[in-house]
């Protein structure tokens, strides 16, 4: 062979070659995933503590992926940092994701990866004269994540319409005030200020009960009707499509991470200790995961009910048929609701 031929064709297979590789890398290379405080997001805190989504990202054949972990106070801050395009999977309670889901629709149509957990949220008071919702007054402030859109703030709404009927759902708003769960838990120990109440999750709420002059007076699962999506995640659905393999290692690595808690619970409970640094007693962690209360699960439950009351009182202007409109097909073989 002449070499300006073999020049010729060992130039049109770098070319393959290299057009191969950019192919192979079309998928983004880094991940960028955000969780909020608590062990409702152990399942993420196993997946980041075990580089879950970096092994499934290499057996589907993408290589080395980078992942970014970051913290937020509320899923509302985490919907602006995705609108922004500075996040890819965003986590938080229902209320944000049906929001973000309304907001969206036609568009970037973000919808939910999965639920993560079943938790009950509690309200606690200090105030010894409250001893349920009807006995609050302009006297008592309540900390939660982030007043009216918060999954808080909705069930507070959906407890006030229950227990002073049609119309009345907003008649507690005013006394909630926005405030991260450390900082709640920290103003309600101190015994002063404003803050008499706060609606937070595990493991604040047990924090609080630990102490004599705490008393939980509300709980989710009473306003719900049963066991209830805590937390989930939720992505645009143009991430998922541009980056397909992507999307199922996240979703592979998460189902892993369930997987991982469910078979040693005792184990997992340090994983929480040990990605957050949390101070809090071992033992004490271990009670809360091993609760039957709390269960860690992809299946979505009573989230219908958010959607239902949020259409109702005007929150969302679409109104789901069911719960596979707000999350993506790869869970719709699960029992949800």
């Amino acid at each position: 062979m002449k070499p300006s031929k073999l020049i010729t064709r060992l130039a049109a297979a770098c070319l393959v070659l290299g057009l191969g590789a950019g192919a192979a890398r079309a998928e983004v290379s880094e991940v960028r995933i955000a969780e909020q405080f608590g062990i409702g997001y152990l399942p993420l805190q196993m997946m980041r503590d075990k580089a879950l989504l970096e092994k499934h990202a290499k057996r589907l054949g993408l290589g080395e992926v980078k992942v970014s972990w970051s913290r937020f106070a509320s899923g509302a801050a985490m919907n602006d940092a995705l609108l922004s395009g500075n996040l890819d999977f965003a986590s938080g309670g229902v209320g944000p994701l049906l929001t973000i889901w309304d907001k969206t629709k036609g568009n970037l149509d973000v919808k939910g990866v999965a639920a993560i957990n079943s938790m009950p949220l509690y309200l606690v008071t200090r105030n010894p004269k409250v001893k349920s919702i009807r006995d609050l007054t302009e006297q008592d402030k309540i900390a939660l994540p982030a007043v009216k859109v918060s999954i808080q703030a909705r069930t507070l709404q959906m407890a006030a319409e229950k227990e002073f009927g049609a119309g009345k759902h907003e008649m507690l708003d005013k006394l909630t005030v926005s405030m991260r769960h450390p900082d709640g838990v920290a103003a309600m120990l101190s015994g002063q200020g404003e803050i008499t109440g706060h609606l937070t999750s595990p493991p604040f709420q047990q924090q609080l009960l630990q102490d004599p002059n705490m008393r939980r007076i509300l709980s989710s699962y009473d306003v719900l009707g049963g066991k209830s999506t805590f937390n989930t995640i939720w992505a645009t659905s143009k991430f998922r499509s541009e980056n397909p393999k992507t999307y199922q290692a996240f979703v592979a690595a998460l189902r892993e991470s369930m997987e991982m808690i469910n078979a040693d619970k005792s184990a997992a409970s340090d994983v929480f200790i040990r990605t957050t640094k949390s101070k809090l007693d071992p033992e004490f962690v271990r009670k809360i995961v091993l609760d039957d209360e709390n269960e860690f699960t992809t299946t979505p439950r009573n989230t219908t009910k958010y959607a239902e009351f949020m259409h109702r009182v005007g929150a969302l202007k679409n109104k789901p048929a069911s719960w596979k409109d707000y999350f993506f097909p790869e869970i719709h073989d699960l029992p949800g609701s």
